[in-house]
């Protein structure tokens, strides 16, 4: 008996739903990118004005639901973390991640009231809530966003294919033109990376604004 191990029969490439997939999915990924380095401008304003809330002592709430909220998590991760370099830790908050105060929410209150409730509870005037869809029409993070307004919070979005209601009730939005689910979400995480770069690059400027206007250490004042 043959000891050689069973290795999968090879397909022919016109015949690979994978290769045929990847093709497509990387014209619709250069879609979307061509998009956001279109967007640069809306991008390099997001990151400079957050990192100036964040630096006075505001947050950062993010929701989305699953892949978004991945999405979501990614990017707070960043910014209590660490993005590229050092720089101080900085507050943001992905609201599906408390888990318990989630499901205690919509046990009691209903699903539509899952991120809103968190709102009401973390944020306040001067906070941002950025909110993630990839079909703009989540209910729940619809609801979230109409509360945010209510308590005087900017409201962003990272949304798929607009026009959709997220983008049309957001403060800001950025809509992705992707056709699929998937390439949009893998777009928002390029924008979640270049909205850290930008931040960093804003949060390093005020440091160095601020180490020139204070007193040398020994200096006679």
């Amino acid at each position: 008996m043959s000891s050689e191990p069973v290795r999968p029969t090879a397909l022919r490439p016109e015949t690979s739903s994978g290769r045929s997939w990847l093709r497509q999915h990387r014209a619709d990924l250069t879609i979307g990118l061509d998009h956001v380095t279109a967007s640069l401008g809306r991008i390099e304003a997001w990151g400079q004005d957050l990192a100036d809330r964040l630096l006075a002592g505001h947050r950062l709430l993010v929701a989305g639901n699953g892949g978004s909220a991945a999405e979501a998590q990614h990017l707070t991760a960043e910014l209590v973390g660490r993005f590229e370099g050092e720089r101080v830790p900085l507050a943001a908050i992905a609201l599906h991640a408390e888990t318990s105060s989630l499901s205690a929410i919509v046990n009691d209150y209903g699903q539509d009231e899952m991120f809103a409730r968190q709102v009401a509870a973390h944020g306040r005037p001067g906070d941002v809530l950025l909110c993630l869809s990839t079909s703009g029409s989540s209910a729940n993070v619809l609801v979230a966003a109409r509360r945010a307004h209510e308590l005087g919070l900017t409201t962003w979005a990272l949304t798929g294919q607009a026009p959709n209601p997220l983008a049309a009730l957001c403060d800001d939005a950025l809509s992705v033109p992707s056709a699929s689910t998937s390439a949009v979400q893998e777009v928002h995480l390029v924008v979640a990376h270049a909205l850290c770069a930008v931040l960093d690059a804003r949060v390093a400027a005020r440091a160095r604004v601020g180490r020139a206007r204070s007193p040398k250490a020994g200096a006679r004042t």
